[in-house]
This record gives C-alpha cells, sequence and structure tokens, in this order.
C-alpha cells in the first residue's frame, strides 16, 4: 500500500514528527512515495487547514488526518495515535468516507470554486451591514441584514458556522447549513436544507447610503468580489471528498473530545 506524506512544515516540531512517521510506515510495509508518485492514501500532517488543503490538492484520494496542529476537529488523529494509526492502515482496519462538497459561482458566470467546508459571503472593509436575499430552488425565503452568510456542507458545520450559532450536521446527513453572521434581528436563525437545492445568494441595493460591496470565500481562500445587485449560485459540486475512517471511529466521541461537550449528572 502506498502512502504520501502531506506536512504544513511550518508547524513547530513538524520536520521531526514526519521523519519519524516515515521510518515508523516503512518497518510496518507501507510504501511511502514522492510527491509526484501516485498513493492509496494521503496523510496529511498538520491541522484543519492542512486536511482542506489536502482535500483539495488529492481530490480522489483518501485523506488521513494526523494532528500537530490546535482544534484539529477533521485531523483526529492525536500525537499519541499515530504508530497505531499507520499500523491499522498497514492491516486494512479502515474505510472510505466520502464528504460533500460545495460549488460556487456568480450568477451567469462560468468559473466554479469547489468548498469542503464552506462559502462564506462577507461585507469588505466597511462598517456597513450588507443586504443579502436568499433563494432556495427559485422560491425567495429571506432577507438578512447581517455582516454576511455562511453555507456550510455538514463537515463544515463544526467550522465558521458553529462559531456563529449555526448547528452541528454529522459528516453524512444530505444537507446544507445556511447561517447569518451577526444578523440585526433576533428571528434570523441558521437554517438546513437538503443538499440537493440549489441556492441563490443576491447582494441588494441599500435604499440609502453606499452599497455594500462583498467578499465570497470558498474554504477561506478568496473566490470572488460581489458587487450591489450581484448573485452567487451554490449548489452540491459533482465531485466528493475521500476521508479514511479508522477502524472504531465514533463521530460522536470526536464531537466530545473536539467541543468539549459532557455529559449530565441527572439520574
Amino acid at each position: 500500500m502506498k502512502v504520501r506524506f502531506y506536512v504544513n512544515d511550518t508547524k513547530a516540531g513538524a520536520k521531526d514528527v514526519l521523519s519519524s512517521l516515515k521510518v515508523q510506515a516503512a518497518k510496518l510495509g507501507l510504501a511511502v512515495v514522492s510527491a509526484k508518485a501516485k498513493a492509496d492514501v494521503v496523510i496529511a500532517l498538520g491541522g484543519d487547514g492542512t486536511i482542506l488543503r489536502a482535500a483539495h490538492e488529492f481530490a480522489g484520494t483518501p485523506v488521513l488526518g494526523f494532528n500537530i496542529g490546535g482544534l484539529g476537529y477533521l485531523s483526529s488523529v492525536g500525537r499519541g495515535d499515530f504508530a497505531k494509526a499507520l499500523e491499522m492502515l498497514a492491516k486494512g482496519l479502515w474505510r472510505v468516507s466520502e464528504r460533500t462538497m460545495l460549488s460556487v459561482r456568480k450568477a451567469g458566470g462560468r468559473k466554479i470554486k469547489l468548498a469542503l467546508n464552506d462559502i462564506v459571503i462577507m461585507r469588505e472593509m466597511t462598517g456597513h451591514a450588507a443586504i443579502l436575499d436568499l433563494e432556495v430552488d427559485g422560491k425567495h425565503a429571506t432577507r438578512y441584514m447581517a455582516d454576511g452568510l455562511i453555507v456550510a456542507t455538514p463537515t463544515g458545520s463544526t467550522a465558521y458556522s458553529l462559531a456563529a450559532g449555526g448547528p452541528v450536521v454529522m459528516p453524512e446527513t444530505e444537507s446544507f447549513v445556511v447561517t447569518p453572521m451577526n444578523p440585526h434581528a433576533l428571528g434570523s436563525r441558521a437554517i438546513v436544507v437538503g443538499d440537493g437545492a440549489r441556492l441563490v445568494v443576491k447582494s441588494s441595493r441599500q435604499t440609502s447610503g453606499r452599497a455594500e460591496r462583498l467578499g465570497v470565500y470558498a474554504d477561506g481562500e478568496s473566490a470572488m468580489m460581489l458587487a450591489a445587485g450581484e448573485s452567487v449560485e451554490m449548489a452540491k459540486a459533482a465531485v466528493r471528498a475521500k476521508f479514511v475512517e479508522l477502524s472504531g471511529y465514533d463521530p460522536y466521541e470526536v464531537l466530545g473530545r473536539k467541543l468539549g461537550w459532557s455529559g449530565t449528572s441527572i439520574k
């Protein structure tokens, strides 16, 4: 079995960890291949940002995250379990989990950007709130006056969307989450829609004052700018990201450990 290491070498001690892992992998009979060779599994060594970059760069190849960063929700294998994870890979004790991705493009345009976590539409460089109209499958859903909107996949529901008050959606749920950022109305809340929905967000013109210019970001990377009156279209991407889930993987245990959930003392 061929594995390729994808490392964020800006992390402290990353190179030393990488050297050690290569030795361990070789002892287990795993063939460590170079950057140009095709691998069966990509092992991303870093934090969640490293995982996202690996998922984009090696689309179609299962990615396993080894966490040497901070929270590391996507990179769920901690330092104490690196050796065990490599052994499970070598023994075939794993499966592939396919994750929904989002596509975004400007209405009428051809250039498409993909996101595994989320598409974020947010105001740029001023203190003015944005006025955003949300359309779902051709029907007007609501108008937001807010700092912006986050459209998240189930994988991304535990990232920026969660910080903005959105719900946690389990990884293989067939849905998207639309979460307003600092909405100017108590009734503005996150909504969950099926992942077959086509979403359109339009930047509406201000009735008074200056129209807000919006940035559109796919997994934190700038995708396009949106002027007043322009729209973006979002839908489930034709491709899916692939992740390695080691035998015994429990998404609820990961949530509890990474997000600090605790049980109840009520009996």
